[in-house]
């Protein structure tokens, strides 16, 4: 006879284990990590639709990858926030959690296409720079930043549908700071086996398909350096792709250490120690590495600079 399940109306957050005091100092860190995300992406959308020397396609994929950052951490933070710092268990309704799943998933995967874009536009700037400004035209541009947008949020939308289409009747307790999908298959009463399963390919799709342009970019970009004569002129023509490189080995190293494994029902202690890195430490790092390591945004940044204390001196 089958049996009648009641499906869960809300769920409750369980949040971070332990005492109050450890839960104020995680709060205070949190905080200060996200205020600080907030800022350094702010400036670099600032400086990249103010200062004219920023008018690249490599800026417009930079501002739009501090646009994503934004939403990414904001989806995730202020919930993960209020949890620590009002005592018990933090509730969410099912249409809120779906909503955080769905743009926490496809904010990551138009991240993830925007980057393997932004691996190409430095292949074309540093193995064919006489046609650079024509390969990467404005249009150009413009089109790649739409699909990789659109593309994001088409692409989830079956795999969140998926996921809620279960019936979760084991419990309406989930062991995170957010809704995490893996916590979500964890409380259904079906056989989830084959929805893991398809999830995993999907994950793979996203996450190796991105990453696919972005080697075979980096292996021609790397066998053109070396071919250069000068160590100077090595050093320049490696210096305007550092710094991507350094977010392509943080960004994919931290998705493929989370979502790239067949078992999404991973225990709850490494889901939520890996959903920190991703949703909280590697925002935070990201215009650090985008701007410290790249002369002409630092050299914009002074400039701005120089004229706020111009106008508070005046």
């Amino acid at each position: 006879m089958p049996k009648n399940y009641s499906r869960a109306v809300e769920f409750v957050l369980l949040g971070f284990p332990g005492s109050r005091e450890l839960h104020s100092l995680l709060f205070v860190t949190f905080f200060c990590l996200y205020l600080v995300t907030l800022m350094g992406n702010m400036v670099i959308i600032l400086m990249v639709c103010v200062d004219k020397r920023l008018h690249s396609p490599m800026y417009f994929f930079l501002g739009h990858l501090s646009v994503l950052e934004i939403l990414i951490t904001t989806v995730i933070i202020p919930l993960m926030l209020r949890g620590l710092m009002l005592p018990g268990m933090q509730v969410i309704s099912l249409a809120a959690c779906s909503a955080q799943l769905y743009l926490y998933l496809s904010l990551g995967t138009c991240e993830l296409t925007l980057l393997g874009a932004m691996a190409v536009d430095r292949y074309v700037a540093v193995c064919n720079p006489l046609r650079y400004s024509v390969i990467m035209s404005s249009h150009t541009c413009i089109w790649v930043v739409v699909v990789s947008w659109l593309f994001g949020f088409l692409f989830q939308i079956w795999p969140v549908y998926a996921t809620f289409q279960l019936t979760f009747c084991k419990s309406n307790i989930l062991d995170h700071f957010f809704c995490d999908r893996g916590q979500l298959l964890k409380q259904s009463c079906n056989d989830t086996r084959l929805a893991e399963f398809v999830l995993f390919l999907m994950a793979v799709f996203i996450i190796v398909g991105s990453l696919v342009p972005t080697i075979f970019s980096y292996s021609y970009i790397i066998s053109t350096i070396l071919k250069i004569p000068t160590a100077s002129g090595r050093g320049k023509a490696f210096s305007t792709c550092a710094s991507h490189f350094t977010c392509v080995v943080i960004s994919y190293g931290t998705c493929l250490f989370l979502y790239v494994r067949p078992k999404q029902t991973q225990a709850a202690e490494y889901n939520r120690k890996a959903s920190v890195m991703v949703s909280v430490v590697t925002p935070f790092l990201l215009p650090f590495i985008l701007t410290l390591r790249n002369e002409k945004i630092m050299e914009a940044f002074r400039d701005v600079l120089r004229r706020c204390l111009r106008l508070l001196k005046d």
